[in-house]
């Protein structure tokens, strides 16, 4: 059984049931604790539907609180749920900005990521 999340009718990540669920749920968190719509939105298919516009402004304001805090409980409960919007956002063909401190250690993550979520 899978969760897959879907654009305009491609899968761009056909997740395994439990991983798909864990992670709407954790976008839906964080999306709720930044004020802001995840761009995911839950589909008659059993997975989720991205909405390209609304989800790169949700991972950029994930990456705006992963990277200006001090707090490493905080920096870390965000890069698991940050990496994985990552491979999301680009498999939508969307980007958002790394800055150096953090750039070259979130793509090498990401690129692991990517291979796993195939």
């Amino acid at each position: 059984m899978s969760y897959p999340f879907e654009l305009g009718g491609e899968t761009l990540w056909d997740a395994g049931y439990h991983s798909g669920q864990l992670y709407a749920s954790l976008a839906r968190g964080a999306a709720e604790f930044l004020e802001m719509p995840s761009g995911l939105t839950p589909n008659r298919q059993g997975g989720c539907d991205v909405e390209p516009v609304s989800f790169q402004a949700f991972v950029e304001a994930l990456y705006g609180i992963y990277s200006s805090t001090g707090n490493e409980v905080l920096h870390r409960l965000a890069q698991g749920l940050l990496v994985t919007s990552l491979v999301l956002l680009d498999r939508a063909e969307g980007a958002i900005t790394l800055r150096p401190p953090h750039a070259a250690a979130l793509l090498e993550e990401k690129a692991v990521l990517a291979r796993a979520m195939a």
